[in-house]
């Protein structure tokens, strides 16, 4: 069993040149980050690596770039400066490999900083809301550092790490970061709604966190019988539960449960999550597996984008050059949804950003990732209507997209249309 030291004494663990994963999501365990942060003019070339994380990451300030270099495997905001400045870097990776890059040691984990429940009767502590990188790091790392943490919720499914697992245990008593979504607007909820004609009562719902899943969320509660099965969920899930519209009784993985490897949202969802025998928390190499997704009936997946081009490439991870995000775990369900009997992935945007500028454009921006390929697409849909891509040649896509596009931007989509196909 683990020794209870101070965070500034646990994190003496960590040297020069040690690559140290921390738990991601809003399991940060932000004590030992700063205690590590505070040991800067001692560390050199220590390599960061985590999934999006929420709050401030402090290793990334431009002053402790000789101390920490961040490789993340997805770009949060508390990331993007970093990453564009280069003080830190972008791994593109599917979020079902991540795991395997720690297990079969192309990553290998020298320290983890993990934030974790008090033991229960049996020594074990949950991982709780969030299972992508931690898991095969309690497997793999060379040393554990765990916060103690009684706010972190008792999630069932396999996500824990015993009490003699852990090298050194810091007792703290520390909220989660919350994040309180504001109610759709107009636009948000007719793509809400649209999305909602394409699913079916039995179907297994992925989604994440956001407007549009909120919104699509909100108009599900006439659907019978829905089932979910999906990287992350947020606090519009428990509503559906609640009324018994999601009870996941056709669903072939899980039937009855609620599955997922992370979740965000506010102290409701985490409550939700709470000794909850009706979710199950699994390794997201599991959850995001395509063969294990396209199991499930149905697989409705739901997804977002930055933009996309009149042949249907999407563009979901960076703006031009700049990478604002990651690849996260899209193309896993997009793949899972379409393998799946009757599934429909669906990629979900409003027609124009905040500007005006249309997203549905003729050609991707200069050095664009492109995400999801054409050949992966399937649905498209803005607040202007649905928009079936699959089986359709280059030229009839682009028709069907520009239908789609916001009414200020068809004329000139039109005439790029034509210019690319002669028709």
């Amino acid at each position: 069993m683990g020794v209870y030291k101070s965070a500034a004494d646990a994190v003496k663990l960590i040297k020069s040149n040690d690559r140290v994963l921390i738990h991601g999501v809003n399991a940060v365990p932000f004590q030992l980050v700063e205690a590590m942060v505070n040991r800067a003019s001692e560390l050199r070339n220590v390599e960061i690596v985590h999934i999006h994380t929420e709050e401030e990451a402090l290793y990334a300030r431009p002053e402790y770039k000789d101390s920490f270099h961040v490789n993340a495997f997805f770009v949060g905001s508390n990331m993007r400066k970093a990453v564009n400045e280069g003080r830190g870097d972008y791994i593109p990776v599917f979020l079902s490999e991540v795991p395997g890059l720690i297990r079969k040691d192309i990553m290998p984990i020298d320290v983890a900083l993990l934030n974790v429940s008090p033991p229960d009767k049996h020594g074990f502590c949950s991982l709780g809301v969030s299972l992508v990188g931690s898991l095969p790091a309690v497997e793999k790392a060379k040393y554990i550092i765990a916060q103690i943490n009684p706010h972190m919720p008792r999630a069932h499914g396999n996500g824990f790490v015993h009490v003699n697992d852990i090298d050194v245990m810091v007792e703290v008593d520390d909220p989660l970061p919350e994040q309180i979504l504001p109610e759709p607007n107009e636009v948000e909820m007719r793509i809400g709604k649209y999305c909602t004609e394409l699913v079916e009562d039995g179907a297994t719902m992925q989604m994440g966190i956001g407007a549009i899943p909120n919104a699509v969320l909100k108009s599900l509660v006439h659907h019978k019988n829905l089932g979910v099965h999906t990287e992350m969920f947020a606090d519009g899930v428990i509503d559906l539960v609640e009324k018994g519209v999601i009870n996941g009784v056709c669903k072939k993985k899980y039937p009855g449960k609620v599955v997922s490897g992370f979740v965000m949202g506010s102290k409701r969802v985490y409550d939700f999550l709470d000794d909850n025998p009706s979710v199950a928390m699994l390794d997201i190499a599991y959850i995001n597996d395509p063969a294990v997704v396209k199991q499930n009936p149905k697989v409705t997946a739901i997804n977002s984008a930055i933009e996309i081009d009149v042949t249907g490439q999407v563009c979901a991870d960076s703006i031009g050059t700049y990478h604002f995000s990651g690849v996260g775990g899209q193309m896993d369900f997009i793949r899972g949804a379409s393998l799946s009997e009757g599934g429909k992935p669906i990629i979900a945007l409003p027609s124009t950003t905040r500007k005006g500028i249309s997203r549905i454009v003729p050609t991707l921006k200069l050095g664009a990732g492109v995400v999801t390929t054409r050949a992966h697409v399937h649905y498209v849909v803005t607040e202007y209507g649905i928009a079936n891509l699959y089986g359709k040649n280059l030229h009839q896509r682009a028709k069907s997209l520009v239908e789609i596009a916001h009414p200020d931007h068809r004329e000139e989509l039109d005439r790029a249309v034509f210019e690319r196909f002669k028709k």
